[in-house]
C-alpha cells in the first residue's frame, strides 16, 4: 500500500510545533474547553475529550498540564464562548488552502484569515471551493526509530483494528482511518504500546501541486507563516506539493 507521500504536511506542520509548544499547547487548551463545554470533563463519557487528550499526548503535552486544563475547563464552563469556524481560500498558482478556526471573536479573526491569505498573494473563497479537494481521515503517524514491531505486523494490527490504508515512509509509517473508526484503531495501536508521533482527524489532499516559481513559494509561505502565529487558528491544511 504505497503512494504519494502524505506525511510531509504532518511532518512540516510538527516541526513548526515543536519550535513552538505554547502555540500547540494553546490549541490544544481551548479545544479542551470546548470538549469539556459540550460533554463534561470524564473523557470516559466523552468521546470528543477523549480524542483532545490522545491529541495532546500525541504533542507530548505532560498530563499533568492536561488535568489542569481539564479542571480549569470544568470550574469555567460557563466562560467558555469558543466557537469553530472554517475558511476556504486559495494561494498562488491556485494552491487550495483550508484553515481551522477556534475563536471567542469571529470579527477578528477573520480579518486575521483574510490578512494572511492578502499579504501572500492569495484569497478567501467561499464555504465548499477547496473542500472537495480534500478528504477528511483519521490519520496516524508512527515514527519508525521508536516502534518495535515490524512494518507488516504493524500494518495487519492497525487494519484488524479497522484502519484503512497503511503507508510507509522513509522515516515513518502512516495509518488512515475513516474519521469514525480513528478512535477505535487509535486506542488498539495505543493499547498495543505503539508510539505515536501524531494522531488527529485531518483533511488529506487528494491530489498535490507543485510550485516552481521562487516569488509563489514565498507568497505561499508567508500566508502559512501568517496563520501558524495567529492563536486563533488551530490548523491548516493545503495541497502544495513541499
Amino acid at each position: 500500500m504505497s503512494g504519494h507521500s502524505k506525511f510531509a504536511n504532518i511532518k512540516h506542520k510538527k516541526e513548526k510545533n515543536d519550535a513552538a509548544k505554547g502555540k500547540i499547547f494553546t490549541i490544544i487548551g481551548r479545544e479542551i474547553a470546548v470538549a469539556v463545554k459540550e460533554g463534561g470533563p470524564d473523557p470516559n463519557n466523552n468521546f470528543k475529550l477523549a480524542t483532545v487528550i490522545a491529541k495532546a499526548k500525541a504533542n507530548n503535552m505532560p498530563n499533568d498540564t492536561i488535568e489542569r486544563g481539564i479542571k480549569k475547563a470544568a470550574g469555567d464552563v460557563g466562560n467558555v464562548n469558543y466557537e469553530y469556524i472554517t475558511y476556504e481560500g486559495y494561494g498562488p498558482n491556485g494552491i487550495a488552502i483550508i484553515v481551522d478556526a477556534l475563536t471567542d471573536n469571529k470579527n477578528r479573526t477573520a480579518a486575521n484569515v483574510r490578512s494572511a491569505f492578502t499579504k501572500g498573494q492569495g484569497n478567501i473563497g467561499t464555504p465548499g471551493c477547496v473542500s472537495f479537494m480534500f478528504d477528511k481521515k483519521g490519520q496516524i503517524i508512527i515514527d519508525r526509530e521508536e516502534c518495535e514491531l515490524e512494518a507488516d505486523d504493524l500494518m495487519m494490527t492497525a487494519l484488524d483494528a479497522g484502519a484503512e490504508d497503511f503507508n510507509e515512509e522513509e522515516d515513518s509509517y502512516e495509518v488512515l482511518t475513516d474519521p469514525d473508526n480513528f478512535d477505535a484503531v487509535r486506542e488498539a495501536l495505543e493499547g498495543a504500546g505503539i508510539p505515536m508521533m501524531s494522531a488527529e482527524v485531518t483533511m488529506i489532499p487528494q491530489n498535490y501541486v507543485a510550485l516552481t516559481e521562487e516569488t509563489a513559494v514565498k507568497s505561499l509561505q508567508r500566508i502559512l507563516d501568517l496563520l501558524d502565529e495567529d492563536d486563533d487558528v488551530q490548523a491548516v491544511y493545503h495541497n502544495w506539493d513541499e
